[in-house]
Protein backbone atom coordinates (compact mmCIF):
# COMPACT_ATOMS: atom_id res chain seq x y z
CA UNK A 1 0.00 0.00 0.00
CA UNK A 2 1.55 3.29 -1.14
CA UNK A 3 0.32 6.57 0.40
CA UNK A 4 3.28 8.96 0.16
CA UNK A 5 4.60 11.13 -2.64
CA UNK A 6 6.54 14.31 -3.35
CA UNK A 7 4.78 17.51 -4.40
CA UNK A 8 5.95 17.14 -8.01
CA UNK A 9 4.68 13.56 -8.14
CA UNK A 10 1.29 14.64 -6.81
CA UNK A 11 0.95 17.51 -9.31
CA UNK A 12 1.97 15.29 -12.22
CA UNK A 13 -0.45 12.57 -11.14
CA UNK A 14 -3.38 15.01 -10.75
CA UNK A 15 -2.75 16.66 -14.13
CA UNK A 16 -2.46 13.30 -15.87
CA UNK A 17 -5.59 11.97 -14.19
CA UNK A 18 -7.61 15.03 -15.21
CA UNK A 19 -6.63 14.45 -18.82
CA UNK A 20 -7.37 10.76 -18.49
CA UNK A 21 -10.76 11.46 -16.93
CA UNK A 22 -11.73 13.78 -19.77
CA UNK A 23 -10.72 11.13 -22.32
CA UNK A 24 -12.66 8.47 -20.39
CA UNK A 25 -15.84 10.53 -20.18
CA UNK A 26 -15.69 11.64 -23.79
CA UNK A 27 -15.30 8.09 -25.10
CA UNK A 28 -17.93 6.73 -22.69
CA UNK A 29 -20.38 9.32 -23.98
CA UNK A 30 -19.33 8.73 -27.57
CA UNK A 31 -19.83 4.97 -27.45
CA UNK A 32 -22.77 4.96 -25.02
CA UNK A 33 -21.23 2.58 -22.47
CA UNK A 34 -20.19 2.69 -18.81
CA UNK A 35 -16.83 4.24 -18.08
CA UNK A 36 -15.10 1.23 -16.51
CA UNK A 37 -13.81 -0.52 -19.62
CA UNK A 38 -12.81 2.76 -21.24
CA UNK A 39 -11.09 3.85 -18.02
CA UNK A 40 -8.92 0.70 -18.04
CA UNK A 41 -7.65 1.62 -21.50
CA UNK A 42 -6.98 5.24 -20.56
CA UNK A 43 -5.46 4.48 -17.16
CA UNK A 44 -3.14 1.82 -18.57
CA UNK A 45 -1.66 4.31 -21.02
CA UNK A 46 -1.55 6.98 -18.32
CA UNK A 47 0.24 4.78 -15.79
CA UNK A 48 2.62 3.69 -18.55
CA UNK A 49 3.57 7.34 -19.13
CA UNK A 50 4.03 7.79 -15.36
CA UNK A 51 6.40 4.79 -15.25
CA UNK A 52 4.27 2.69 -12.94
CA UNK A 53 5.97 -0.75 -12.91
CA UNK A 54 4.58 -3.23 -15.39
CA UNK A 55 4.14 -5.77 -12.59
CA UNK A 56 1.28 -3.74 -11.08
CA UNK A 57 0.25 -1.39 -13.92
CA UNK A 58 -2.61 -3.49 -15.27
CA UNK A 59 -3.82 -4.38 -11.78
CA UNK A 60 -4.01 -0.72 -10.72
CA UNK A 61 -5.66 0.27 -14.01
CA UNK A 62 -8.40 -2.32 -13.55
CA UNK A 63 -8.83 -1.71 -9.81
CA UNK A 64 -9.09 2.06 -10.17
CA UNK A 65 -11.46 1.74 -13.13
CA UNK A 66 -13.75 -0.46 -11.01
CA UNK A 67 -14.64 2.61 -8.93
CA UNK A 68 -15.62 4.52 -12.08
CA UNK A 69 -17.71 1.55 -13.22
CA UNK A 70 -19.39 1.17 -9.81
CA UNK A 71 -20.61 4.78 -9.66
CA UNK A 72 -21.98 4.53 -13.19
CA UNK A 73 -23.60 1.16 -12.52
CA UNK A 74 -25.47 2.21 -9.37
CA UNK A 75 -26.89 5.29 -11.06
CA UNK A 76 -27.87 3.34 -14.17
CA UNK A 77 -29.54 0.51 -12.24
CA UNK A 78 -31.61 2.94 -10.14
CA UNK A 79 -32.88 4.70 -13.25
CA UNK A 80 -33.77 1.51 -15.12
CA UNK A 81 -35.50 -0.04 -12.11
CA UNK A 82 -37.59 3.11 -11.63
CA UNK A 83 -38.87 2.62 -15.17
CA UNK A 84 -39.78 -1.02 -14.53
CA UNK A 85 -37.24 -2.29 -17.06
CA UNK A 86 -35.45 -4.75 -14.74
CA UNK A 87 -36.24 -8.48 -14.57
CA UNK A 88 -35.32 -9.20 -10.94
CA UNK A 89 -35.84 -12.94 -11.47
CA UNK A 90 -32.85 -13.04 -13.82
CA UNK A 91 -30.72 -11.10 -11.33
CA UNK A 92 -31.75 -13.29 -8.39
CA UNK A 93 -31.17 -16.53 -10.29
CA UNK A 94 -27.68 -15.51 -11.41
CA UNK A 95 -26.58 -13.04 -8.74
CA UNK A 96 -24.82 -15.36 -6.29
CA UNK A 97 -22.91 -17.02 -9.13
CA UNK A 98 -21.84 -13.63 -10.46
CA UNK A 99 -20.44 -12.77 -7.02
CA UNK A 100 -18.60 -16.11 -6.91
CA UNK A 101 -17.10 -15.27 -10.30
CA UNK A 102 -16.01 -11.88 -8.94
CA UNK A 103 -14.31 -13.60 -6.00
CA UNK A 104 -12.48 -15.92 -8.38
CA UNK A 105 -11.39 -12.98 -10.53
CA UNK A 106 -10.11 -11.05 -7.48
CA UNK A 107 -8.18 -14.10 -6.31
CA UNK A 108 -6.59 -14.47 -9.74
CA UNK A 109 -5.67 -10.76 -9.66
CA UNK A 110 -3.86 -11.28 -6.36
CA UNK A 111 -1.73 -14.16 -7.57
CA UNK A 112 -1.39 -13.54 -11.31
CA UNK A 113 1.04 -11.28 -13.10
CA UNK A 114 0.08 -8.36 -15.32
CA UNK A 115 0.34 -10.51 -18.44
CA UNK A 116 -2.55 -12.70 -17.28
CA UNK A 117 -4.71 -9.61 -16.74
CA UNK A 118 -3.81 -8.34 -20.19
CA UNK A 119 -4.50 -11.79 -21.62
CA UNK A 120 -8.15 -11.54 -20.56
CA UNK A 121 -8.50 -8.43 -22.72
CA UNK A 122 -6.56 -10.08 -25.56
CA UNK A 123 -9.00 -13.02 -25.57
CA UNK A 124 -12.35 -11.32 -24.86
CA UNK A 125 -12.06 -7.92 -26.55
CA UNK A 126 -11.96 -9.43 -30.10
CA UNK A 127 -15.18 -11.34 -29.33
CA UNK A 128 -16.85 -8.10 -28.29
CA UNK A 129 -15.48 -6.42 -31.42
CA UNK A 130 -16.87 -9.26 -33.57
CA UNK A 131 -20.31 -8.57 -32.16
CA UNK A 132 -19.92 -4.87 -32.99
CA UNK A 133 -18.81 -5.61 -36.54
CA UNK A 134 -21.12 -8.49 -37.47
CA UNK A 135 -23.86 -8.77 -34.81
CA UNK A 136 -27.39 -8.79 -36.21
CA UNK A 137 -30.44 -7.78 -34.21
CA UNK A 138 -32.34 -10.74 -35.71
CA UNK A 139 -30.01 -13.37 -34.21
CA UNK A 140 -31.81 -15.65 -31.75
CA UNK A 141 -30.82 -18.76 -29.75
CA UNK A 142 -34.14 -19.55 -28.07
CA UNK A 143 -37.50 -18.29 -26.85
CA UNK A 144 -36.34 -17.67 -23.27
CA UNK A 145 -33.26 -17.80 -21.06
CA UNK A 146 -32.49 -21.44 -20.11
CA UNK A 147 -32.45 -22.49 -16.48
CA UNK A 148 -30.59 -25.52 -15.14
CA UNK A 149 -26.82 -25.15 -15.29
CA UNK A 150 -26.82 -22.35 -17.85
CA UNK A 151 -27.50 -19.47 -15.47
CA UNK A 152 -24.96 -20.49 -12.78
CA UNK A 153 -22.21 -21.12 -15.34
CA UNK A 154 -22.91 -18.00 -17.37
CA UNK A 155 -23.27 -15.87 -14.24
CA UNK A 156 -19.93 -17.03 -12.84
CA UNK A 157 -18.24 -16.42 -16.19
CA UNK A 158 -19.71 -12.90 -16.38
CA UNK A 159 -18.50 -12.06 -12.86
CA UNK A 160 -15.03 -13.47 -13.52
CA UNK A 161 -14.44 -11.75 -16.87
CA UNK A 162 -16.07 -8.47 -15.86
CA UNK A 163 -13.91 -8.16 -12.75
CA UNK A 164 -10.68 -8.63 -14.70
CA UNK A 165 -11.81 -6.19 -17.41
CA UNK A 166 -13.42 -3.67 -15.00
CA UNK A 167 -16.75 -3.65 -16.79
CA UNK A 168 -20.23 -3.97 -15.30
CA UNK A 169 -21.09 -7.10 -17.21
CA UNK A 170 -23.78 -5.28 -19.13
CA UNK A 171 -22.45 -6.17 -22.57
CA UNK A 172 -22.43 -9.87 -21.68
CA UNK A 173 -25.84 -9.96 -20.00
CA UNK A 174 -27.72 -7.73 -22.45
CA UNK A 175 -26.33 -9.65 -25.43
CA UNK A 176 -27.37 -12.95 -23.85
CA UNK A 177 -30.88 -11.72 -23.07
CA UNK A 178 -31.37 -10.37 -26.61
CA UNK A 179 -30.29 -13.72 -28.05
CA UNK A 180 -32.98 -15.36 -25.91
CA UNK A 181 -35.82 -13.20 -27.16
CA UNK A 182 -36.02 -10.58 -24.42
CA UNK A 183 -37.00 -6.98 -25.37
CA UNK A 184 -34.03 -4.68 -25.83
CA UNK A 185 -35.07 -2.24 -23.07
CA UNK A 186 -35.52 -5.09 -20.57
CA UNK A 187 -32.19 -6.58 -21.63
CA UNK A 188 -30.35 -3.31 -21.05
CA UNK A 189 -32.22 -2.53 -17.81
CA UNK A 190 -31.63 -5.98 -16.32
CA UNK A 191 -27.98 -5.95 -17.37
CA UNK A 192 -27.50 -2.71 -15.44
CA UNK A 193 -28.41 -4.56 -12.25
CA UNK A 194 -25.31 -6.72 -12.49
CA UNK A 195 -23.01 -3.68 -12.28
CA UNK A 196 -23.35 -3.18 -8.49
CA UNK A 197 -23.22 -6.97 -7.94
CA UNK A 198 -19.86 -6.99 -9.71
CA UNK A 199 -18.52 -3.61 -8.63
CA UNK A 200 -18.95 -3.76 -4.84
CA UNK A 201 -17.20 -7.11 -4.20
CA UNK A 202 -14.67 -6.42 -6.96
CA UNK A 203 -13.55 -3.13 -5.39
CA UNK A 204 -13.14 -4.88 -2.03
CA UNK A 205 -11.33 -7.74 -3.76
CA UNK A 206 -8.81 -5.46 -5.47
CA UNK A 207 -8.08 -3.63 -2.21
CA UNK A 208 -7.37 -7.03 -0.62
CA UNK A 209 -5.46 -8.39 -3.60
CA UNK A 210 -3.04 -5.49 -3.74
CA UNK A 211 -2.72 -4.64 -0.05
CA UNK A 212 0.98 -5.55 0.09
CA UNK A 213 1.78 -4.74 -3.53
CA UNK A 214 4.99 -2.82 -4.27
CA UNK A 215 5.23 -0.08 -6.91
CA UNK A 216 1.66 1.18 -6.93
CA UNK A 217 1.15 4.93 -7.62
CA UNK A 218 1.07 7.41 -4.71
CA UNK A 219 -2.04 7.35 -2.49
CA UNK A 220 -3.11 3.86 -3.50
CA UNK A 221 -4.93 1.41 -1.25
CA UNK A 222 -4.37 -2.05 -2.61
CA UNK A 223 -4.74 -1.91 -6.36
CA UNK A 224 -7.00 1.15 -6.23
CA UNK A 225 -5.48 4.59 -6.70
CA UNK A 226 -7.67 6.98 -4.71
CA UNK A 227 -6.89 10.20 -6.61
CA UNK A 228 -7.31 8.30 -9.85
CA UNK A 229 -10.73 6.99 -8.85
CA UNK A 230 -11.95 10.40 -7.65
CA UNK A 231 -10.52 12.60 -10.40
CA UNK A 232 -11.31 10.28 -13.30
CA UNK A 233 -14.89 9.80 -12.05
CA UNK A 234 -15.59 13.54 -11.75
CA UNK A 235 -13.79 14.53 -14.95
CA UNK A 236 -15.49 11.75 -16.91
CA UNK A 237 -18.94 12.83 -15.73
CA UNK A 238 -18.23 16.40 -16.87
CA UNK A 239 -16.78 15.32 -20.23
CA UNK A 240 -19.38 12.66 -21.12
CA UNK A 241 -21.97 15.13 -22.55
CA UNK A 242 -19.47 16.28 -25.17
CA UNK A 243 -18.97 12.70 -26.31
CA UNK A 244 -22.75 12.33 -26.50
CA UNK A 245 -22.98 15.40 -28.76
CA UNK A 246 -20.44 13.93 -31.15
CA UNK A 247 -22.22 10.56 -31.02
CA UNK A 248 -25.49 12.10 -32.16
CA UNK A 249 -23.72 13.53 -35.19
CA UNK A 250 -22.65 10.03 -36.26
CA UNK A 251 -24.63 7.01 -37.41
CA UNK A 252 -25.12 4.03 -35.08
CA UNK A 253 -23.20 1.84 -37.51
CA UNK A 254 -20.25 4.24 -37.52
CA UNK A 255 -20.16 4.13 -33.73
CA UNK A 256 -20.29 0.32 -33.68
CA UNK A 257 -17.38 0.10 -36.11
CA UNK A 258 -15.39 2.74 -34.21
CA UNK A 259 -15.89 0.96 -30.88
CA UNK A 260 -15.03 -2.38 -32.44
CA UNK A 261 -11.82 -0.89 -33.81
CA UNK A 262 -10.95 0.51 -30.36
CA UNK A 263 -11.45 -2.93 -28.80
CA UNK A 264 -9.25 -4.57 -31.43
CA UNK A 265 -6.59 -1.90 -31.03
CA UNK A 266 -6.42 -2.46 -27.27
CA UNK A 267 -6.37 -6.22 -27.72
CA UNK A 268 -3.34 -5.86 -29.99
CA UNK A 269 -1.84 -3.25 -27.65
CA UNK A 270 -2.00 -5.64 -24.69
CA UNK A 271 -0.75 -8.55 -26.81
CA UNK A 272 2.30 -6.55 -27.88
CA UNK A 273 2.89 -5.57 -24.25
CA UNK A 274 2.82 -9.26 -23.27
CA UNK A 275 5.23 -10.24 -26.03
CA UNK A 276 7.67 -7.45 -25.11
CA UNK A 277 7.94 -8.39 -21.42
Amino acid sequence: MEITASTNEILLLVAALLGGGVATGFMAGLFGIGGGGIAVIVLFELFSALDVPDSVRMHVSVGTALIVMLFTAIRSFSAHRARGAVDMDVIKSMGIYVVLGVMAGSTLAKHAGGDVMKGVWVCIAPIMAFQMFFGHKGWKLGDDIPRGLFRPIYGAAVGFASTLMSIGGGVFVSSMMKLFNRPIHQAIGTASGFGPLIGIPAVAGFVWAGWDAVGTPPFSIGYINLPGAAIVSVASILAAPYGVKVAHALSRRALEIAFGCLLLFMSVRFLVSILMT
